[in-house]
């Protein structure tokens, strides 16, 4: 078996995956209205969205009654502050909450969460 990406539900599978493309530079290799899968130009597993109509938008960090994140990507980077500008000009929020000296958390515009660490 092998695991060939993961995929990302959202209201709208079209601008969630635009904003990876912002973010990781990888493209379209497979483009749906309601599906799109980014290549890892390095090979790899793939990033797939795919449009939700009831989408709940998770919390984070949660509280006992809120939506729970059920997945998040760790990113690895050569620079937390460059690599955490570069993700706020792609339309990614920096979490209020930090517990990680070296290691950054950002919501996606669906509010996955991602972190960026060295």
């Amino acid at each position: 078996m092998i695991v060939a990406g993961v995929v990302l539900d959202s209201p709208d599978a079209q601008q969630l995956a635009a904003f990876y493309q912002r973010l990781l530079g990888w493209n379209a290799v497979q483009d749906e209205p309601d599906w799109v899968k980014l290549g890892d130009p390095a090979g790899g597993p793939g990033l797939s969205f795919q449009t939700e109509a009831h989408y709940v938008r998770p919390v984070w960090p949660t509280g006992p009654d809120d939506p729970q994140m059920s997945i998040h990507l760790d990113i690895q980077v050569t620079d937390l502050e460059e690599a955490g500008l570069h993700a706020e000009k792609a339309g990614a929020t920096k979490a209020g909450f930090q517990p990680h000296e070296d290691v950054r958390i950002y919501l996606d515009p669906a509010g996955h969460p991602f972190c960026l660490f060295l």
